[in-house]
């Protein structure tokens, strides 16, 4: 079996969650999801196009990824350029965008919250990213997915503190909910409305998971463990997309992740 690192496995998931021929939507600052995006037009969907909330821009071809460079891919390879309340307002609902959101917290259902942790509002215990579009597109959109890179009690919780985006809720009267859901330990899905282990990753067992979620979960009776990352996609991302390892700063914090964005931007001559 190839050696691959737990990022490398998240972004081979993205990957293949991703159909040929579909429009993707990427958020602002989330490698993994980009990773996987152009893995997945590298191996079995060629035909893939990218939006992005960075260049506001629509675009068919892709580069290596970066961080002070980043822009270079949205801005110097983009088929056209739009606005943000046109991309929210006329793109996302007329095509279908799929997209993957990295949620502060998720409950059971698929409600997710990027907004703050703490009840009040207005003198929060921490205050997140916000909610961008995702009261707008999660409210109608059918492909709607999420990812979490470092899965535990902290995110999974039986009650969130705010709602950014909706899951699967008596007030949803368009499109089809949260999906699918991809962690650090296994992969997800709500079919019957609440979250379901489907796959765990090789390593990890049902009583970790269930450990660091604070719900029961439901576990499908198919349950499997997810398939390795192959030798090609390894070498696609470590090589090609991602030599810079860009994708690895979602999975640290404080000093480590410092150092890695120190390193990635001294390779760029961005400093």
């Amino acid at each position: 079996m190839t050696e691959f690192t737990i990022d490398e496995l998240i972004s081979v998931c993205i990957a293949r969650q991703v159909v040929d021929g579909e429009l993707l939507a990427q958020g602002i600052s989330t490698p993994l999801v980009m990773a996987g995006f152009i893995l997945a037009k590298c191996t079995h969907a060629p035909n893939v196009k990218f939006t992005s909330a960075i260049g506001q821009s629509l675009v068919q071809d892709w580069s290596p990824l970066g961080v002070g460079r980043v822009e270079d891919m949205w801005l110097s390879k983009a088929q056209m350029h739009f606005g943000f309340v046109a991309g929210s307002a006329d793109l996302l609902p007329a095509y279908e965008l799929k997209e993957f959101f990295r949620p502060a917290q998720v409950d059971s259902f698929g409600n997710f919250n990027n907004i703050a942790f703490g009840s009040d509002y207005f003198h929060p215990r921490m205050r997140l990213p916000g909610s961008g579009g995702i009261p707008d597109v999660t409210t109608f959109s059918n492909k709607i997915h999420l990812y979490v890179p470092r899965h535990s009690r902290v995110t999974f919780v039986e009650k969130l503190d705010f709602v950014s985006g909706l899951g699967h809720s008596p007030q949803r009267k368009r499109g089809a909910g949260v999906r699918y859901l991809i962690t650090d330990l296994g992969q997800f899905d709500w079919l019957n409305g609440r979250m379901r282990l489907t796959h765990i990753h090789p390593g990890i067992t049902i009583e970790q998971i269930q450990k660091k979620t604070g719900f029961l979960l439901e576990i499908a009776p198919d349950m499997a463990e997810t398939l390795a990352p192959s030798t090609e996609e390894i070498q696609l991302l470590r090589e090609k997309i991602d030599p810079l390892g860009v994708r690895k700063l979602e999975m640290l914090g404080g000093s480590a992740r410092k150092e890695l964005l120190t390193q990635i931007l001294t390779a760029e001559d961005a400093l």
